[in-house]
């Protein structure tokens, strides 16, 4: 699976999740990834070897589906993109869409200690596999996205009032599922992440976002002073058209 070289927004009424087979590397390939792991850890000693349930591919399911195949790795997996000729492995992520009663959405800046410091995003997190045999599926991905924003946001969002909304591919061929919470007064979202971040320090940790802003989706991530994923523009532009047409 490679990159697209631009961020697709994919409308599809059904998504289908496959278990695949993690993808088979050569010696070369298998010391070339464990070489760049190693390297991105020395340069970011936060970084942690987890499991993930990574992308293997994307297919579309007649006119109104999605086949989205997964496989379990961990995230050294990553390292293997740039390594010539390797198995194309690509994210599999979930994202929330959190809007205020006025309209604004909610973003994040991620921590210095997560993967991608001062980098702005939805709440979400790469989805990781699920326990023993089980298999994944879009309810498993609900639960997955609601767990993340209440861990990045202090949100009490159940999984259950989570609508999935869009599903997006990435300039480097990562997928994510977006869903769209119930909408909160923003003096409420605001609070809540205040808890949240006073009970993370007290116990001695740092949040994953350092912090959060509520932007208007007619300027989108003109509003942010930094990075931003590849998506968000585009997400951020589509539910703003989307609102004008309700």
């Amino acid at each position: 699976m490679t990159g697209t070289g631009r961020v697709e927004l994919l409308d599809a009424p059904r998504i289908r999740l496959v278990e695949t087979a993690a993808p088979g590397l050569s010696p070369a390939h298998r010391s070339a990834m464990d070489r760049r792991w190693e390297e991105a850890v020395r340069a970011n000693p936060a970084l942690f070897d987890g499991p993930v349930a990574a992308l293997t591919g994307l297919e579309r399911d007649g006119r109104d589906g999605l086949v989205l195949s997964w496989a379990r790795a961990t995230y050294r997996y990553r390292a293997l993109r740039g390594v010539p000729d390797a198995p194309a492995v690509a994210s599999l992520f979930v994202s929330v869409l959190q809007p205020s009663e006025d309209g604004r959405l909610l973003v994040g800046r991620m921590a210095s200690s997560t993967v991608a410091p001062g980098r702005w995003q939805l709440p979400g997190g790469t989805v990781e596999p699920p326990d023993g045999d089980a298999g994944l599926d879009l309810d498993g991905l609900r639960r997955h996205a609601a767990r993340e924003l209440a861990e990045e946001t202090g949100s009490t969002a159940a999984a259950g009032s989570l609508t999935r909304w869009l599903t997006t591919r990435g300039t480097r061929g990562s997928v994510g599922v977006m869903f769209l919470a119930p909408a909160c007064p923003a003096g409420e979202l605001l609070d809540r992440y205040a808890r949240l971040v006073s009970t993370e320090t007290g116990q001695g940790r740092e949040p994953e976002f350092d912090r959060i802003a509520l932007i208007r989706p007619t300027a989108g991530p003109a509003e942010l002073d930094g990075p931003h994923v590849d998506y968000l523009a585009s997400v951020v532009r589509r539910y703003a058209d989307t609102a004008a047409r309700a």
